[in-house]
């Protein structure tokens, strides 16, 4: 089956076809490393990279996310912090990757630095200039929107909706309040590098453009990011590279996931409802995180809550308990198929949903099964499914028995399961329902089955 994508630019439903048969470019936006990353900002890291995981069956991927390491936030990060603005990012940078590396978000191939950038953004600037389509102006650049008939193309809305939406500056050496900062200039105690318009720094902008040129060419197969950024980055990345390369497209595809809300509240540090994933998988388990994320179509809105990561807890509770106790050899798992089902949903434009209910159809077979061999067969498909998924990389018994300092510890509970069903096994029953109970209390739940009783931690 053909990758259907939907593109924002077209806005529809596509079949992907690469620029190069049996190779693919895809470039996502990164962070910015001034502080940890939020929830929402992990959404985009993990749907991508389930992308990532569907095209590498496929194609070749060069698959690069960038860091932005150079913006006003982390200038005024050091400012407030008084530490190095090198301290600052290497701190971010590091706990990015480590945070995300816990949702089960692969690396990228690249991970492009702006900071290492600069001169290819300054030679894509220059070219802007020389071409008409960006001017210098009191030490600034700009980027002259009126002389780009295609601008506003991505985010379907006319050049004066777009300003009363976004957060336009207005500034005397502008030509108009809509162009756009390509390099502004630096004072001595803010970074700066040398160019032919003095000491200064670059847009936010240019800095993805000049990057995915470098690393994946003048058009890439597929640009994605967060809905936030339709505009006015991603419009002002394809208005540049655009322009800088004689008309070539800058993107073939350009997909988007939805927005993250916290219990229907849109997340925001004025509300106080700012959730970091450096805090949050303190206590929750990264698959858990990466379920939740992927619980709804990426391109759908998605509501953050407690229900929400209890509800896909549960999801995975239910497929670690299908395969706990069956011993998959190595050689059974590379011989493994994925059900067609599951790779054709994700083929349909990543849906996700759909995915995870042919996994957990998988699942219900394999519960039912009683022959042995083929109850290995179907655990053996079912860690195929979850290597593309990025799920099922505990054991299961390591996942029922995973639990924060503090708690009753899996000898304890042992032993108190013990106890119960000998009082079961002299009909004691109120005996054994006290040891339920006391297990319960501990937050642990238990259940007999033919191999026995298994306990989870609720």
């Amino acid at each position: 089956m053909t990758i259907q994508l939907h593109d924002t630019l077209r806005g529809e439903k596509v079949p992907f076809e690469p620029l190069n048969e049996g190779r693919v470019t895809m470039y996502l936006c990164g962070p910015t490393v001034y502080n940890y990353a939020h929830i929402g900002n992990a959404r985009p890291a993990v749907v991508f990279d389930l992308l990532a995981r569907l095209l590498r069956r496929s194609y070749q991927l060069t698959f690069a996310r960038n860091i932005t390491d150079v913006d006003d936030k982390i200038n005024a990060a050091s400012v407030e912090t008084g530490k190095p603005i090198d301290d600052i990012t290497a701190r971010f940078i590091k706990a990015y990757n480590d945070d995300m590396a816990t949702l089960g978000v692969q690396p990228p191939d690249i991970e492009p630095r702006a900071t290492q950038h600069i001169g290819e953004m300054v030679t894509m600037i220059q070219a802007l200039v020389e071409k008409g389509f960006a001017y210098a102006a009191e030490g600034h650049v700009l980027f002259d929107v009126s002389s780009n008939d295609k601008y506003g193309s991505l985010s379907k809305r006319d050049l004066r909706e777009m300003i009363a939406g976004a957060r336009v500056e207005v500034a005397p050496y502008k030509k108009a309040a809509h162009d756009f900062v390509l390099w502004k200039p630096s004072t001595p105690e803010l970074p700066g590098w040398d160019s032919p318009w003095g000491r200064g720094r670059p847009g936010w902008h240019i800095e993805c453009s000049a990057m995915a040129e470098k690393h994946l060419g003048e058009t890439i197969d597929i640009h994605a990011g967060g809905q936030d950024l339709v505009f006015p980055h991603h419009e002002n990345e394809m208005a540049q590279s655009s322009c800088a390369h004689d008309g070539a497209p800058f993107a073939r595809y350009w997909l988007h996931n939805g927005f993250l809300s916290m219990d229907h509240t849109k997340m925001s540090k004025s509300l106080g409802n700012v959730l970091l994933v450096h805090d949050l998988i303190k206590t929750v388990p990264g698959e858990v995180i990466r379920l939740a994320l992927l619980s709804a179509h990426y391109r759908q809105p998605l509501d953050w809550s407690a229900e929400t990561l209890e509800s896909a807890r549960r999801m995975l509770d239910r497929l670690y308990g299908a395969v706990r106790g069956i011993d998959v050899s190595e050689d059974a798992r590379a011989a493994a198929t994925i059900p067609q089902a599951l790779t054709a949903a994700l083929e349909d434009d990543l849906n996700s949903p759909k995915a995870m209910a042919a996994f957990f159809g998988l699942a219900k077979d394999l519960n039912k099964a009683s022959d042995d061999d083929k109850r290995v067969e179907l655990a053996a498909q079912m860690y195929a499914c979850g290597e593309l998924m990025g799920l099922l990389g505990s054991d299961p018994d390591a996942w029922f028995a995973g639990h924060v300092e503090g708690d009753m510890s899996s000898d304890e509970i042992e032993a108190l399961i013990e106890k119960r069903n000998a009082a079961k096994g002299r009909r004691d029953f109120e005996a054994a329902d006290a040891f339920r109970e006391q297990l319960k209390d501990a937050g642990v739940t238990i259940q007999d089955g033919r191999d026995g009783t298994t306990w989870r931690r609720s």
